[in-house]
């Protein structure tokens, strides 16, 4: 029986295999996890947590209710001392959170209190940011508004994909807990209370919210390809009365003179924004429905 601190973790995604990788790598005392069953109909890039916690020894639990008084039970009896969650899809509520006495931890993908909520990485390439990062901390029943243990930028070049963008702060996840690990089995994680004035949030997203809209900036335009090309939905138009998605993209910064979505050459493809123009360097057409 290890003397560490007993963790239970929540986890899913890139972020949670390679967070929870960390954990096991320094021999930390996870004597749980929490996640869901990898959904043959998602277009998964991440690798699964459910089979790392389980090639480690560890007992892997999924669809549970957290809610449910089975579930509160089954946590308690692991008797955690530290918690995790690591792009866990669910909000886990107060009851769980006052059950680790050396405190709950969540690792946000961005830089807090900034993007807080879903889709941070592709919110923060849809606004043009230059940077992002990952955040450790202090886990309440509100999205993302604890206290901070510690973050780490990382940047977002003009070519950066959200794919790009999120194994770079994958990665910065991993270091955030390899170096602050010691400090929380010991009951000393910093509280850097976030500045709440300079809070923003956003919600999730869907396949439908990738409709290209023309008349905005060509740069705006080919972020949004960025932030939802492959392997996520992909942002699309209508040419021709057919649907086509558009998965990379450049601007162009001449001033076309007209209307936007107008076509101004077809090869390339060449299509006026509400500023500049976008030449489209990949597409494909949906048939019934399909990309």
């Amino acid at each position: 029986m290890s003397d560490r601190p007993g963790i239970v973790v929540f986890a899913y995604s890139e972020v949670g295999y390679r967070c929870l990788k960390t954990l096991m790598d320094l021999g930390a005392n996870v004597r749980g996890v929490f996640t869901y069953d990898d959904d043959p109909g998602e277009n998964a890039w991440f690798r699964s947590v459910k089979e790392l916690a389980l090639s480690g020894g560890i007992p892997a639990f999924t669809h549970r209710g957290l809610r449910d008084p089975e579930t509160v039970e089954l946590i308690e009896s692991l008797e955690p001392e530290l918690m995790f969650s690591f792009y866990y899809r669910d909000m886990i509520p107060q009851r769980i959170l006052d059950i680790p006495r050396l405190g709950a931890f969540n690792m946000h993908g961005s830089l807090l209190p900034r993007y807080r909520g879903r889709a941070c990485v592709n919110w923060a390439i849809i606004h043009g940011e230059t940077e992002t990062g990952a955040t450790l901390h202090w886990m309440t029943p509100r999205p993302d508004d604890g206290d901070i243990v510690d973050q780490e930028r990382v940047s977002i070049t003009g070519t950066d994909t959200a794919m790009d963008v999120m194994i770079k702060v994958a990665e910065a996840a991993e270091r955030v807990i390899a170096r602050n690990l010691p400090l929380l089995e010991r009951g000393k994680a910093p509280r850097i209370p976030q500045d709440h004035s300079k809070a923003t949030c956003f919600g999730g997203r869907g396949p439908e919210d990738g409709q290209i809209d023309w008349n905005a900036t060509a740069r705006d335009i080919c972020n949004l390809v960025r932030a939802v090309t492959r392997p996520y939905p992909g942002a699309f138009t209508f040419l021709d009365g057919e649907k086509v998605f558009i998965w990379k993209a450049t601007p162009l910064n001449e001033d076309t003179g007209a209307a936007p979505g107008t076509v101004l050459s077809r090869d390339p493809l060449i299509v006026a924004a509400g500023e500049g123009a976008v030449r489209v360097d990949e597409m494909t057409k949906s048939v019934n429905g399909k990309r």
